[in-house]
Order: structure tokens, then sequence, then C-alpha cells
């Protein structure tokens, strides 16, 4: 038995099939998800290598490192050979990951278009299972003073406060305002209540000759905007 555990080794692989060599001799884009994978939690268990390993785990959420991102400690667990110590390797790196891509998204600052509000939107609100409200603060350029959470909810909805939003354009000298929200069901269907909603702060800011720019509604993959659909 020990000599069938030893020979799922990493170590004992061809030179050119070990994870950590295979990036150091040949680059990180040459290595597949799973031997990335293998490379946080370093061992497999008694039965597979880390790499068949991690592909069994990546099979269990359709090779999709989103989903595998949206894994809690616990499901990480039951996969024989995956103690805490390597659950929460897993589940760090794919944060940084996610947190990367929303750094990358606001370097842009400069708010060009509905997708770019959706690529600065989507990895904070995406995918979450309750509902957020966010205000994108713009200055005349476009440009992106500050992004701020308004409200958390339930997966039925949130609060939003009128008077709130634009107290803090003005402390901000902000003169546009975009809205976000998420909708944890998937759906991308604008609700009369978010019709109301787009219009009261609209209404609102224009006494103030504040913009409502555009208003999104993001899921995990896609996005609705009011004003490619000529709503706002």
């Amino acid at each position: 038995m020990q000599e069938k555990q030893s020979s799922f080794s990493i170590k004992n692989w061809s030179h050119n099939d070990q994870p950590r060599e295979k990036l150091r001799d040949k680059g990180k884009e040459a290595l597949s998800d799973a031997e990335l994978v293998a490379i946080l939690i370093g061992s497999g268990n008694r039965n597979e290598s880390a790499v068949a390993l991690c592909k069994r785990i990546l099979a269990s959420v359709d090779n999709n490192l989103s989903d595998l991102g949206k894994l809690s400690l616990k499901q990480l667990m039951t996969f024989k050979g995956v103690g805490e110590a390597k659950a929460i390797s897993i589940a760090a790196a794919l944060e940084l990951g996610r947190r990367r891509r929303g750094e990358e998204a606001l370097k842009k600052k400069k708010i060009t278009s509905s997708t770019s509000v959706f690529e600065l939107m989507q990895p904070i609100i995406g995918e979450l299972e309750h509902e957020e409200f966010w205000i994108i603060y713009l200055n005349n350029s476009n440009k992106v003073i500050q992004k701020r959470q308004l409200s958390k909810g339930g997966i039925t909805g949130t609060l939003v406060d009128v008077r709130l939003v634009l107290k803090s354009a003005l402390e901000l000298g902000a003169t546009g305002l975009i809205l976000v929200h998420n909708h944890p069901s998937g759906t991308l269907i604008a609700s009369e209540a978010d019709k109301l909603l787009t219009n009261k702060l609209k209404v609102a800011a224009e006494s103030l000759d504040i913009k409502v720019l555009d208003h999104l509604i993001v899921t995990e993959k896609a996005y609705f905007s009011f004003a490619d659909e000529n709503i706002l």
C-alpha cells in the first residue's frame, strides 16, 4: 500500500509532468486549471495525485472557476485529501483572482459604456446570493470618483434612500450617477419597482443638476442597461 501511495506523489512524476516545474520552465499559461490548483494544495490522497484530485474537484463544478470560488470550505473538504488548510488555500487564491479582476476594471476609471460598468461591478455583486444596490459617482469627464454600497437586502429586494444618494453626490462633487444592483435569481428583467426607483432618483437628481446616466441590473454573466434599452 505504501508503494501505491508513493507512486501518486508528484515528486515521482516525470519532470515535464510536475506542475511546479512546468510553471517554472514553460510559464504559467502552459498549465491547466487543475495543475494550477494542484500547486495550491501540494498533494492528493492515497489513491489520487494532486492533479487528479483537482480534476475531480473541477469536474464537480463543470470546470467553472467562478463556481469553484463559490464553494464553501465545508464543501471543498468533502473531497478526500482536502483538509481545512488546503480548502483555505483554494478559497484564498480564487478570492485574490476575483479581487484582481475588480481592480483591473477600476484602473480604467473612465466609464465609456454599459460594458465598462459591468466589468467594474460584476466581480463585486455578480455572484452574490443576496441583492445589493450600489451607486457609482462620476465627475464631468465620466471618471469614477467613488463607488458605494447603498443598501444590502434579501433575495426579494433592497431599500434605497434617495436623500442619502444625493447628499453623497453633493459631498463628492459628482455630476453623474450610475445605479447598479444585482439579481441573484439571474433574471435580466427590470421590475416596475426598478423603473419607479430609477425615475425617482432621476427626477430628484436633475433638480441638483446631477444626471442619472444609467441603471444596470447585473447577474453573474450578463447585464441589463436602462440606457441601452432606452428606458431611462
